[in-house]
């Protein structure tokens, strides 16, 4: 359910719908807009079945959301939600590229990409400290050591930097040390941890789930919102279909369902999408041109030997080229980089 307010209702009037709401034991989200002040009530709508709510000073009117999804919805919140990270606007006309390793192995490893990729035109840096892999016997990340490797890259280039979080009880390492926690696809619908993220306020990227569909994902987005963290940022990076020439099929249709569906940005992860570097210039591009806010790119000094996801990983002199690419089909786009 959503309260809009009229356009002159006062802090006041603010304050007694919130307090009525909570007192029936309801969670009330404020989303303040140009013209517009809505609360979203949030929990269980028969509650409110025969509350006068319309007559409380300062209302204007009471709608139902009729999707699954309530706070991220467009119905909530026609507006785009713009998320800043150390003085970056996720969200808004620029466009946002995340580059690093899959994996940080070493400190003078993410300390050289980092530098390279910052010089190319990256704004955020990306490097995995825990790793979920799909075998027990495969590296699983440098841990804590990595989450201070990536710190030092962060001092010495002033990139702000993305990391992922598996388990609730790293979330407090892992927000110590990076700007934006990512939740992989491995975790969509790990509903502990996404209630968890929700309590800390972090900015967070929520990859989609290997075969999760839009509505599954936007359900698993408000797991995080109704705890009270709104810094939500989606991520499509592949979906599983019986299609093999590619690691995943890179669903670039998501972007303008999203955008008409929630008021989220959304980026894309050409590498996983594909798995193959070759690729990830034209779904790069593509992805750009349907509406992405931005895009996460693997880079590797020598992807030859990385200890994961050499394959789909650009070296740098390929990024550059990228970099110059998005550029271009940025500006055609009407988006900034």
């Amino acid at each position: 359910m959503i309260i809009v307010l009229k356009p002159d209702a006062t802090k006041d009037d603010l304050k007694r719908i919130v307090e009525r709401l909570e007192s029936l034991g309801l969670k009330a989200h404020i989303s303040k807009g140009k013209f517009r002040t809505i609360i979203g009530a949030v929990g269980d709508e028969a509650i409110l079945q025969g509350e006068p709510l319309e007559v409380m000073p300062g209302v204007e009117k009471v709608l139902p959301i009729l999707k699954p999804f309530k706070l991220v919805s467009r119905e909530f919140k026609s507006e785009p939600t713009v998320i800043r990270v150390n003085g970056l606007k996720i969200g808004s006309k620029k466009v946002h590229v995340i580059a690093g390793p899959c994996a940080v192995e070493n400190k003078e490893m993410i300390v050289e990409i980092a530098k390279y990729v910052k010089k190319a035109g990256a704004t955020i840096l990306r490097g995995g400290a825990f790793k979920p892999r799909t075998s027990p016997y495969s590296f699983q990340g440098l841990g804590v050591e990595g989450l201070k490797y990536l710190r030092e890259a962060k001092r010495l280039t002033g990139m702000p930097v993305i990391t992922e979080v598996m388990d609730p009880r790293d979330i407090e390492d892992v927000c110590e040390y990076a700007d934006i926690v990512q939740i992989g696809a491995r975790n969509m619908q790990n509903f502990r941890l996404l209630k968890e993220i929700g309590l800390t306020k972090m900015p967070v990227m929520l990859k989609r789930g290997l075969s999760a569909t839009i509505q599954e994902w936007l359900m698993s987005a408000e797991y995080i919102v109704s705890q009270g963290n709104n810094n939500v940022i989606l991520c499509e990076r592949g979906i599983r279909t019986f299609e093999t020439a590619t690691r995943n099929t890179l669903d670039l249709s998501a972007i303008p369902v999203v955008k008409q569906l929630s008021h989220l940005p959304i980026f894309v992860d050409p590498s996983h999408g594909v798995g193959r570097w070759d690729l990830i210039e034209p779904m790069t591009m593509a992805a750009i041109a349907a509406g992405a806010d931005g895009v996460m790119v693997e880079v590797h000094n020598q992807p030859e030997k990385a200890l994961c996801d050499g394959p789909q990983a650009l070296k740098p002199d390929r990024f550059l080229e990228l970099m110059k690419a998005i550029k271009k089909i940025a500006k055609v786009v009407g988006r900034d980089l």
